[in-house]
């Protein structure tokens, strides 16, 4: 029997399945009753699951990262689909087809890891070059690199997530210059590679998906300035030369500027043009997923709209509903 994935279920609808953990809360509601709160995922989607009159021994049963056979009935909540819980049960890993429960396959990461070299081997600047090769150089960076979320909720919040959503922003970068010929290309390219690059320390990609103490605290931009410095030396070794002092201080500030507000996280706006539009770049990027995401998970009953998000203060359009489309035709007689 053929399964049931995220993105293939509807309201009401009775389940029997098996998903990953990607994480769990024991949480209190406000009469003080416990509930397990857990985020489920398959290789289309992930679904918050809810066990009411849950226990401490619930919440102890599983992992992130374990594989759970969830019996329960689907619900719309705010627009959004979710499962009601009546029993979980721990399923056996060995039993379990990896490919069934992740965004990005083995050979998904090997394409976009072809791609982030084919573009960093584009670099024409022999210094910015050789810093970016120093990073894909070192197996143990790199293999954290591929399996590093880019947040743990908002975006790319999936193993390899980081790997997918940098080698777009390069991409983009890429397009970007041929537009603007003002902006240098491989400073912009080499911002898009650098500017995540501190979320492999930020982010803990093992289980479940949550920023370590020091991500908590320092946070990947101030973290991905010390990790450029930390390879510098090799690169100037490599060079045969110092590091050009300027192409370092806009890459620097690249990198803690590419958020774009004092609001959103950044300690200095963008003052270069490579900067401003790695901000875009990156914003569009994030902003994309999220829509496209949202769009596909609404189960709101309206065809054409979504419900009401208040993490953005819209609804979404979905399309023109077949019904709809005809309200707008001119009649015979216009």
């Amino acid at each position: 029997m053929s399964r049931r994935y995220v993105a293939q279920l509807t309201p009401q609808e009775k389940v029997n399945e098996v998903f990953r953990v990607v994480r769990k809360q024991l949480r209190t509601n406000r009469n003080g009753i416990l509930y397990l709160q857990v985020d489920l995922a398959d290789r289309t989607g992930v679904i918050t699951a809810l066990r009411w009159n849950a226990t401490p021994e619930d919440a102890q049963a599983f992992e992130p990262g374990d594989y759970v056979r969830v019996e329960g009935t689907t619900q719309v909540y705010h627009g959004g689909l979710q499962l009601i819980v009546k029993r979980f049960s721990r399923a056996p890993a060995d039993q379990m087809d990896e490919r069934e429960f992740v965004r990005l396959t083995a050979a998904d990461l090997q394409r976009l890891q072809n791609c982030l070299l084919e573009l960093v081997r584009s670099l024409t600047d022999p210094a910015l070059r050789t810093l970016a090769e120093c990073f894909l150089a070192d197996q143990a960076f790199l293999e954290r690199f591929r399996q590093a979320p880019a947040g743990v909720k908002y975006h790319h919040a999936y193993p390899g997530g980081l790997l997918e959503h940098t080698v777009q922003v390069m991409e983009s970068a890429a397009a970007m210059a041929n537009c603007y010929p003002q902006i240098d290309r491989n400073l912009l390219v080499a911002g898009a590679f650098f500017h995540d690059l501190g979320k492999v320390e930020e982010l803990a990609a093992e289980g479940q998906l949550a920023y370590t103490d020091e991500g908590q605290l320092v946070g990947h931009l101030v973290q991905g300035v010390r990790l450029l410095e930390q390879k510098l030396p090799q690169a100037e070794e490599l060079l045969g030369e110092p590091f050009p002092q300027e192409t370092l201080l806009r890459l620097k500030h690249m990198i803690v500027s590419h958020h774009g507000h004092y609001e959103f996280g950044s300690p200095k706006l963008p003052m270069t043009l490579e900067a401003l539009a790695l901000y875009c770049l990156d914003y569009l990027d994030a902003q994309v997923f999220f829509f496209q995401q949202h769009l596909a998970e609404d189960r709101t009953p309206d065809p054409s709209w979504t419900g009401y998000f208040a993490q953005i203060g819209r609804k979404l359009f979905k399309g023109m509903a077949a019904q709809g489309a005809e309200d707008f035709s001119p009649s015979p007689e216009e």
